[in-house]
């Protein structure tokens, strides 16, 4: 059996891009890390595996903690961990869901193709930046007043297209419909809907955007045709979350978990990790607060839809629905926790278990963790929208803005193999001060535009290097490993026509 090691970390191939770290000392569970030989070198050379190795610690886990081929290091939890962990006996953690709770993605799709635009570009992303507020702080398309904070947070896509910022197709491609009827926004703090009152439609900062792609390369020709995508058309792929909102929420719940269950958290390895035991109040707070922060986040991505589709018209000179066929292919969500029923091995007693501790599989309610993950379940599963689910969930990988981006469809082994996930992205090689001292901004931008006819406008240079095409893993090896492993198949691949970030 091959082995590696990093800083201490013993690592066994138990199968072709599966890397287990064996249970050992307080470890509930092992970790395995779903990676190529090269992915692993690279997620080696941070502190992934140590917070994954800790995150093992968490009560509760079934089976594995799990990284994907995208992991990098993160706050407490590894960006790219998926753990699930038993609903009546576990825990849930804040701290495995991340600071922008529902950061996630949507493709818009169109019926324009790339001749369309082309000659076009600096008009479109010139337009798309005026319309979408970006950048930190304030600024979004809707004021917050009371009723739209309430409505977005209880409601989510539902509201946002009762009020004339969508339409009915909206729902029905996006995860859950766009609405999680556990939202309680009573749990969301007031600071948190004030930082979040002024934000509703903005993609904010860091490695959010808004991106005009073309179709370059199909792969799965039928699913490709019930997705909508053809070869050299045109979509819009935009990336954000929860804004502040999310943001406050999660340290509202971190600061309250170390007053009430220091307990538990004095039984952890990392306070990033910090979690609230199943069952008590304090996680059923959390867990109502979280969905209203998915609402809020899903409400956000159909505010900048909206500003795309008007864009789009206004530039194109043409009704975007009726005229560009600008409809929703799919939206999901890549920081999230929620209760999903898994088979595990089980104990004597029913409860998750592992090696010589189980005695039998059983399907269990779990806290399905995904942070820097992407639910991927297979066709026929009863949670994929009707409209796809003969074909298989579409997952939607963003890579950098200049390497192109995926969609692919949720595996035959995603179920048994990953708690039903993939990777959410390529993966960051580099910290952003790292990539603010390696790039300059303005040469990215330039180099983008020269070399490959792709424009980008952003709030700052700054923002530019910190995003720049070296600062990320390699999304062609990310993808292959998601697609050999059968978590996540090759549907297409597509390309950046202009993009805008914050």
């Amino acid at each position: 059996m091959t082995t590696r090691e990093f800083d201490g970390i013993r690592l066994e191939k138990v199968r072709e891009h599966v890397w287990e770290i064996p249970r050992e000392g307080d470890m509930t569970v092992p970790a395995r890390v779903l990676a190529s030989e090269t992915l692993l070198e690279e997620i080696g050379e941070d502190d992934s595996l140590q917070q994954l190795k800790n995150a093992t610690h968490l009560p509760g886990m079934a089976e594995p903690a799990l990284c994907m081929p995208d992991g990098h290091q993160g706050y407490g939890f590894p960006v790219g961990g998926v753990g699930a962990i038993d609903a009546r006996t576990g825990c849930i953690s804040p701290g495995a869901v991340g600071y922008d709770i529902n950061c996630g993605v949507r493709m818009v799709k169109t019926n324009l193709t790339y001749d369309d635009v082309r000659g076009r570009e600096s008009e479109l992303v010139d337009a798309l930046f005026e319309a979408v507020p970006s950048g930190l702080g304030g600024g979004g398309v809707i004021g917050g007043d009371a009723d739209a904070i309430e409505g977005a947070l209880e409601r989510g896509v539902e509201w946002a297209v009762e009020e004339g910022y969508g339409i009915e197709s909206d729902l029905a491609r996006c995860e859950d419909e766009g609405r999680r009827p556990d939202a309680r926004p009573e749990y969301v703090s007031q600071k948190a809907m004030d930082r979040g009152r002024n934000q509703m439609g903005s993609l904010g900062s860091g490695n959010h955007f808004l991106e005009v792609q073309r179709v370059t390369d199909v792969f799965l020709e039928d699913i490709a045709e019930s997705y909508g995508l053809e070869a050299d058309g045109i979509v819009v792929l935009i990336h954000c979350g929860s804004r502040g909102l999310g943001h406050q929420t999660c340290n509202d719940y971190l600061r309250r978990i170390e007053k009430e269950h220091g307990d538990l958290l004095a039984d952890l390895p990392d306070k990033e990790l910090a979690a609230a035991p199943a069952g008590s109040e304090l996680a059923e707070e959390y867990y109502g607060a979280m969905g209203a922060c998915i609402n809020f986040a899903w409400v956000n991505r159909q505010l900048i839809t909206h500003q795309a589709r008007e864009t789009f018209g206004e530039v194109f000179d043409a009704d975007p629905i009726e005229d560009l066929g600008m409809e929703l292919l799919y939206d999901v969500a890549h920081n999230i926790a929620k209760k999903e029923t898994h088979e595990v091995g089980v104990d004597a007693d029913g409860r998750p278990a592992v090696g010589d501790e189980a005695v039998d599989r059983a399907e269990r309610e779990l806290y399905v963790h995904r942070k820097g993950a992407t639910r991927a379940f297979p066709a026929g599963h009863e949670d994929v929208p009707e409209v796809y689910r003969d074909a298989g969930q579409p997952v939607i990988i963003p890579g950098s803005m200049g390497a192109g981006s995926y969609v692919l469809r949720g595996g035959d082994e995603s179920m048994s193999v990953s708690f039903g996930s993939t990777a959410h992205g390529a993966g960051r090689l580099m910290s952003r001060t790292q990539a603010k001292q390696e790039f300059w901004g303005g040469d990215v931008q330039d180099d983008l535009e020269d070399g490959q006819q792709i424009y980008v406008k952003a709030q700052s240079g700054a923002t530019i290097a910190e995003e720049a095409p070296g600062v990320y893993k390699d999304i062609d090896e990310v993808i292959r490993v998601s697609d050999e492993l059968g978590i996540g198949d090759k549907v297409a691949r597509t390309f950046p026509v202009c993009n805008i970030k914050g």
